[in-house]
């Protein structure tokens, strides 16, 4: 039974490859800045699992912490997702930003680089890296970030390509299209649309919603990152993606559909947020080719699965904050 242990385990997408790793038989450790949310967003508890642990500590005031358990642990693999993830609020208080995105993150892959038992490293990037560009772009696709947030991810990227070049450091990177599914944060597109319309609120629709995605469903990103970290190629990157594109503005009217609702009744278009990127699509033939992998869950599948998630959790889930709250 392997070891792995997940950085930032109480993210939509680390709760969620917790679960998808304790059905495959792993032994799971879990670390996280804060205490563990409600179970509504947290997949791991939804079933009868009984090989994970959690404990509360943060990259940026207690790598001594989490570098003595990793040693007492001795895990096979890392995956780590934990990272301040929000675009536009990074031009607040883009010191955060770069405090736990890249400073933290480089003195944590520090650590990492000097245990001998460590099998493989899977830092979860983000596609922000290269920017606004056209069409669907390959893993080697020239870095061009626009916002804190995506400079803070790429100069973490970097450092981990001189740590695979100097020391061997077996690190695979990923990076995936916009992740969605059950247990995500009410501040993301999917949710918060369904929420807002059950709730009765105008949802607030930036730049119109003409920006252009892929959305991928989590349980798909998770089958993908179990292979890489098992069979993927060290030093390499894999991009985690659908071929399946539609702009923000489609998806709410689809959502609005799926719930019966008119979009004019409950979408107010407001202005484009400071340095978004208008579209980045992702070419995912080589884990396909390399792996194995595809997706599996449509977009009408997927949203269906999320809105069920909401009416299930409604009575939890509508106290809860709607807006991101921010955490230095």
């Amino acid at each position: 039974m392997d070891t792995v242990l997940i950085v930032g385990s109480n993210s939509f997408s680390g709760a969620t490859f917790a679960d998808y790793a304790l059905q495959q038989g792993a032994q799971v450790i879990g670390v996280s800045r804060s205490p563990e949310p409600v179970d509504a967003f947290l997949p791991y508890k939804w079933h009868d699992h009984s090989n994970f642990s959690f404990y509360q500590l943060d990259l940026n005031r207690h790598l001594d912490e989490i570098t003595r358990l990793l040693r007492e642990r001795r895990p096979a693999y890392v995956v780590n997702f934990a990272a301040q993830s929000m675009v536009g609020e990074s031009w607040q208080n883009p010191g955060d930003w770069f405090m736990t995105n890249t400073d933290s993150t480089v003195k944590f892959h520090d650590e990492l680089r000097k245990v001998d038992f460590l099998r493989r490293y899977v830092h979860v990037s983000t596609p922000e890296v290269y920017g606004s560009c056209c069409g669907f772009v390959s893993e080697d696709f020239p870095f061009n970030p626009t916002t804190p947030y995506a400079v803070s991810r790429a100069a973490a990227d970097m450092s981990l390509r001189t740590f695979r070049a100097v020391y061997g450091f077996p690190v695979v990177t990923t990076r995936a299209a916009n992740v969605y599914g059950p247990g995500q944060q009410l501040y993301r597109i999917i949710p918060r649309t369904i929420l807002c319309i059950l709730l009765g609120r105008k949802l607030q629709l930036h730049g119109g919603g003409v920006s252009t995605r892929s959305f991928i469903y989590m349980d798909d990103v998770c089958d993908a990152t179990w292979r890489i970290m098992q069979n993927g190629r060290d030093g390499q990157t894999y991009h985690i993606s659908t071929d399946e594109v539609i702009s923000i503005r489609e998806l709410v009217e689809l959502l609005c559909r799926k719930l019966d609702v008119k979009f004019e009744d409950h979408v107010e278009c407001v202005g484009e947020r400071l340095g978004k990127d208008s579209a980045y699509h992702l070419d995912s033939s080589r884990v396909r080719r390399e792996l194995g992998w595809q997706d599996h869950t449509r977009l009408d599948q997927g949203i269906d699965a999320c809105i069920a998630w909401v009416r299930r959790n409604f009575e939890e889930l509508k106290v809860q904050p709607l807006d991101y709250q921010h955490k230095p």
